[in-house]
């Protein structure tokens, strides 16, 4: 099948026709009056005017149909290797078409006749006009219409684009796509964005643009442009992250949940026991593993009941990821599901009574889990982290006869005390940041492996529940720096009576110090955040707080509307 080059730029009030003016030898040109640019020029050979095919096309808005080296345009047809043409399946004079540096040249006059365009030329008979009439297009094409709140925008400045492609019978419009396409230009120059729209019937509208012209003195620079605009996930760039001082903030006393952490060994090769502790009352289970079996296996959390009593295990919220072979996804989807959370199941176990209050979906091998609960037990239940091929039942039998796998070495496991750290910080110099997860600043979690008895170190904090309040937040911009590498994960703000977790980022991965994530613009003085570092991700980060409004020598307006 024949493929199909791209349209020029569509006016913004298509006209009837199209009308290049140009001169041998110039690459500037006319087109509608207004100046176009060849960057293959017209030439005088042997007495003919000749164009450049496709350049020629794309300027007149034509559709030019490439297939091997035959290419056709109207009742045109060229054999680029041959350098022959037919129009109209009549075979053209000798001279009609050449090739010169790899660009296809025709007469001018056989491009007019092509086309059934007319031809003039000025009284010098230096300067030609050739006068196309608009394609006529495919009448069930749907059509790429958009606009522009102005034609030229200072360095910096916002671009507002309306869209309004349509479709001639009314079909759901199913695909877009931009090329140029930026809401804002930093560069002077010229920029040319364009639009092409597919229909439910798999049909494409023809390419429609505009050239938007960007020069005088900046309006803002990335870094001001993105803490006006920038939204909830997004990245920006700030090469001064570092810089910034650090804030001190008031560590409250720490409440007592404490955290069961399973992660080594973080790929058991056989069924068996990964971690184990009892206790009682509120805690946060956080298990992060990967089948290495040769075969098909389930992650379980078992609770048995250690008193003569019932005791009921309540989960009051929780997160997961699985199966995935996707590491990088564990931590965010995990945090995502968990901020999400509203309550979950109640078990009540008699005396003695095993369990599961969590069973994850079936693993394959090579294949990961990660789970985070917050539970609340009645009475002291042991907990078990167990790994167990798909074909073993998760009874207390069976758990007594598995081994407790030894730890990795590399990993961590064990339980640590109040896995929830309160801070608070006040404001008053900006810009300024506040560092997590380093283990200096924010020291690390210390705690035991109750299966080894070996004291633990968590570092990274992975786990902790970060309960953060910051006042004279009202006017900033709060945004996260990954420190340490890859991170994605997910956080939870309160401002006032809005409640929005945040995707971080809102696609892909944060990767640089010095691109930050846009997390939020406070409207109230206070300003609650909720941070646990993500599984699967790297730990320190630093949460950024600077001024809103523009810095001085940049301009105060904000666009507010965004069809």
């Amino acid at each position: 099948m024949a493929a199909l080059l791209g349209l020029a730029a569509a006016p913004a009030t298509a006209a009837g026709a199209v009308q290049l003016t140009f001169s041998p030898d110039q690459a500037a040109a006319l087109l509608n009056g207004g100046a176009a640019q060849f960057s293959a020029p017209p030439r005088l050979i042997g007495g003919r005017t000749l164009l450049p095919l496709r350049e020629t096309a794309t300027l007149l808005g034509q559709t030019l149909t490439v297939q091997s080296d035959q290419l056709g345009l109207g009742r045109l047809m060229v054999d680029a290797a041959r350098g022959v043409a037919t129009l109209g399946g009549v075979l053209q004079p000798e001279g009609s078409v050449a090739v010169l540096d790899g660009t296809v040249y025709v007469s001018t006059r056989l491009l007019a006749d092509a086309l059934n365009a007319g031809l003039s030329m000025d009284d010098a008979g230096r300067t030609l006009t050739l006068t196309a009439l608009r394609e006529g297009g495919n009448p069930l094409a749907p059509q790429a219409r958009f606009s522009t709140d102005k034609t030229t925008y200072a360095p910096g400045e916002r671009v507002v684009f309306t869209e309004y492609p349509f479709d001639p019978d009314g079909a759901d419009l199913t695909a877009r796509r931009w090329t140029g396409r930026q809401d804002v230009y930093f560069q002077p120059g010229t920029y040319t964005v364009t639009l092409q729209v597919t229909n439910s019937r798999g049909l494409q509208s023809a390419p429609f643009s505009r050239t938007l012209r960007v020069e005088g003195t900046p309006v803002d620079s990335p870094l001001t442009y993105a803490l006006k605009y920038a939204d909830p996930g997004d990245r920006f760039p700030d090469p001064l992250v570092n810089t910034y001082p650090a804030l001190t903030d008031v560590r409250l006393p720490s409440i007592g949940r404490p955290l069961i952490f399973s992660d080594s060994p973080e790929a058991p090769t056989q069924s068996g026991v990964l971690y184990q502790d009892s206790l009682s009352g509120p805690l946060r289970l956080l298990a992060y593993h990967i089948n290495a079996l040769s075969k098909p296996a389930r992650l379980y959390v078992l609770a048995r009941n250690l008193e003569d009593r019932a005791v009921d295990v309540h989960t009051e919220r929780q997160g997961e990821t699985a199966p995935t072979r996707l590491e990088v996804l564990l931590g965010q989807i995990t945090l995502l599901d968990y901020f999400a959370g509203t309550g979950g199941p109640t078990l009540t176990l008699q005396p003695g009574q095993t369990a599961a209050v969590y069973a994850s979906p079936t693993l394959g091998p090579g294949s990961g889990v990660n789970v985070m609960a917050d539970l609340t037990a009645s009475g002291r239940v042991e907990l078990s982290v167990v790994m167990l091929e798909d074909s073993l039942p998760p009874t207390q039998q069976a758990v007594q006869q598995l081994p407790y796998l030894t730890p990795d070495a590399k990993h961590v496991r064990g339980t640590f005390e109040n896995a929830v750290r309160s801070l608070r910080v006040n404001l008053t110099r900006l810009p300024a940041r506040l560092v997590l997860g380093d283990g200096q600043l924010d020291p690390a979690l210390l705690g035991v492996d109750r299966l080894t008895g070996r004291p633990q170190r968590l570092g990274g904090n992975y786990g902790v529940l970060y309960d953060l309040e910051v006042t004279g937040a009202a006017g900033t911009a709060v945004a996260f720096s990954p420190r340490g590498g890859l991170y994605r994960g997910a956080m939870q703000v309160e401002d006032g009576p809005i409640s929005q977790t945040i995707k971080l980022p809102h696609t892909g991965s944060a990767l640089k110090p010095d691109e930050p994530v846009m997390l939020w613009r406070p409207q109230s003085d206070r300003l609650n955040i909720d941070f646990v570092p993500a599984s699967g991700s790297n730990l320190p980060v630093s949460l950024l707080f600077y001024r809103a409004r523009p810095e001085e020598g940049f301009g105060g307006t904000i666009k507010t509307y965004q069809p």
